[in-house]
């Protein structure tokens, strides 16, 4: 197959970054056919997810590895090489490998790398054409620039967290650590397009990535509602700002979601619960109508669909071309046909053994993504990568 090792063959990128955000970018580039050399700091074993769990996995006698769960989710694709930076030795390292590197991504607090000779100013200097990505809490400018940043931190500040959440309940973060992943995505997005221009110019240049800048971006509609309007958002647990119905429903046996996106939806949704004369009520007639009227509606819709199982929900809505949905468990989400059409679980050999993974969910018809080894064990390649003369050669 054409393209079959992937469409950034031969694009180098030298890694400084640990824990979410940094790795989840290097990840998609390494998907993607690019060389990866993690660098990983020996004197606190590595990336901090390695510690982050249970679960980890395990070899045949029980013995944990330092492959938690958490770290493999962002760490395939990549080599582990173990340099302490702090010492002169490991920075003349970093040097040998940025020399070879297309690309750096670093995410230590603005100004953490210069006392090494590793920052932006120094290493630009040296290699002009290096694409050089520094990802931080707050960004390199501006009065909070010198705070750390932590995925909920970015919540919070953000704004996602005061729309996240039931209306009578705590603000609340989402499950998972979003911020440091639309992070990962926007610098994936600015490290290819600063590499479009090092390719037309030959000129390098700094990415300026900031977690809670990226929080704010991906704040869409609501943070623009707030814009326009002057109106601060309120949550609404799973209701939407703009739509209703288009909420979770429980159901006689767990919970759907309903998506109703126009008045002939609705109208084909009322037949489904016996109550057509919600169609032509003017309360709910229109989108605006039902907007305004959210809870006198929902009060009728609840319980009209507490007494269908789960099943019939979505397939006699389905049947009306009403969007509808069911709310999964992991069991079941990995459990479905279509995880396994779209190939969205993989296993891989890591040390201990074989490994489940979440596949990538780009597919490329010319240069697909490729999945060529595990997320490796801290320091695996440590001695291959520093006695190579080309370190990123597969």
């Amino acid at each position: 197959m054409a393209g079959s090792e992937g469409p950034l063959k031969g694009v180098k990128v030298l890694d400084l970054s640990r824990i979410l955000a940094g790795p989840t970018c290097t990840q998609l580039l390494g998907d993607l056919g690019a060389s990866i050399i993690k660098v990983e700091n020996p004197a606190t074993g590595g990336d901090d997810t390695r510690q982050w769990g249970p679960p980890y996995v395990e070899d045949a006698e029980g013995n944990r590895s330092d492959l938690s769960a958490y770290f493999m989710s962002a760490n395939r694709n990549k080599k582990s090489v173990a340099i302490d930076i702090a010492t002169p030795e490991g920075q003349a390292e970093i040097k040998r490998l940025a020399s070879h590197a297309d690309i750096l991504i670093e995410n230590f607090k603005p100004g953490g790398l210069a006392k090494y000779g590793l920052d932006y100013e120094t290493l630009s200097r040296e290699f002009p054409s290096l694409v050089y990505c520094s990802i931080s809490g707050y960004g390199q400018t501006g009065p909070n620039s010198s705070k750390p940043g932590y995925d909920l931190m970015a919540q919070g500040y953000g704004g996602i967290m005061s729309l996240t959440g039931d209306p009578d309940g705590a603000p609340m973060k989402v499950g998972v650590g979003i911020a440091d992943v639309m992070c990962g995505m926007y610098a994936s997005v600015g490290i290819l397009a600063a590499l479009r221009h090092r390719d037309l110019t030959g000129e390098g240049q700094q990415i300026d990535l900031a977690l809670v800048d990226a929080q704010i971006a991906w704040l869409i509609n609501e943070g623009v509602n707030y814009l326009t309007s002057g109106s601060v958002p309120q949550r609404r647990g799973n209701g939407h700002p703009n739509i209703v119905p288009y909420d979770v429903y429980e159901t006689s046996d767990g919970h759907v979601i309903l998506a109703v996106g126009n008045d002939s939806q609705f109208r084909r949704c009322c037949d489904f619960i016996n109550h057509p004369e919600l169609a032509d009520d003017p309360r709910f007639a229109t989108n605006p109508a039902r907007l305004e009227h959210r809870d006198a509606l929902n009060a009728v819709l609840r319980p009209a669909l507490q007494n269908y199982d789960m099943a019939t929900v979505i397939a006699e809505l389905e049947s009306r071309k009403v969007p509808v949905g069911p709310v999964q468990t992991m069991d079941q989400v990995f459990a479905t046909r279509q995880v396994a059409a779209r190939q969205m679980q993989i296993a891989m050999q890591a040390g201990p053994g074989e490994v489940q993974l979440i596949g990538n969910p780009l597919k490329l018809s010319r240069t697909p993504v490729t999945y060529r080894t595990a997320p490796p064990e801290f320091g695996a390649d440590t001695q291959a990568v520093l006695s190579a003369e080309n370190p990123f050669e597969d």
